[in-house]
């Protein structure tokens, strides 16, 4: 095999390599933030632990849309302070002032990134898409707890206070509901 060739084999392959793994790394840092608590990921559980210790957290929760969402959300309360290992319940507060249904998910994550990992939500409107009818108001409610092992944690034991962040994007209306939706007359030709 001539020397060009080989090196044009090699290059192709370091292509595809590369190509490979530019969508192999969205999975994986999404793995790897919901196992570490990288970058404020938050993990879950289906019940709070055995243990409540004495020391508390305050809990703070901030709202917010992406450019063009023409919904209103903002957190029913700006704060709470919770023991840690204590389940927490906060609200938030979504409306829909359009004449058109319109859905919406929420990303989230928590600040300091060190509590990301320990920050567990039970249940949370996060979980799944929401739809708001043409006027709706909804509050929607995310259960949470500290878990008690932030205490041991090298970074995390010094953490005070924790801000819980929402942003909602605009989703595609699901079928169900784009039925639903009122349609524009179509204007006869003349």
């Amino acid at each position: 095999m001539n020397d060009r060739l080989k090196t044009a084999l090699q290059l192709v392959g370091v292509a595809v390599l590369m190509a490979s793994l530019s969508f192999a790394s969205v999975p994986f840092y999404d793995w790897f933030c919901r196992v570490t608590g990288f970058g404020g990921t938050t993990t879950t559980a289906s019940s709070a632990p055995d243990q409540v210790l004495d020391r508390t957290m305050s809990i703070r929760f901030d709202g917010s849309l992406e450019a063009g969402m023409p919904w209103q959300f903002k957190p029913m309360q700006r704060e709470m302070t919770v023991r840690i290992g204590e389940v927490g319940l906060a609200f938030y507060e979504a409306y829909n002032p359009t004449d058109k249904p319109i859905a919406g998910t929420a990303s989230y994550n928590v600040t300091p990134y060190a509590a990301g990992g320990f920050f567990t939500k039970i249940d949370c409107f996060c979980f799944e898409m929401q739809v708001l009818q043409p006027g709706e108001r909804v509050q929607m409610p995310v259960t949470f707890f500290i878990d008690p092992a932030i205490v041991d944690d090298r970074e995390g034991k010094y953490v005070r206070q924790v801000t819980l962040s929402y942003t909602f994007h605009t989703t595609d209306l699901p079928e169900e509901h784009a039925a639903t939706e009122p349609q524009t007359p179509v204007q006869a030709a003349n």
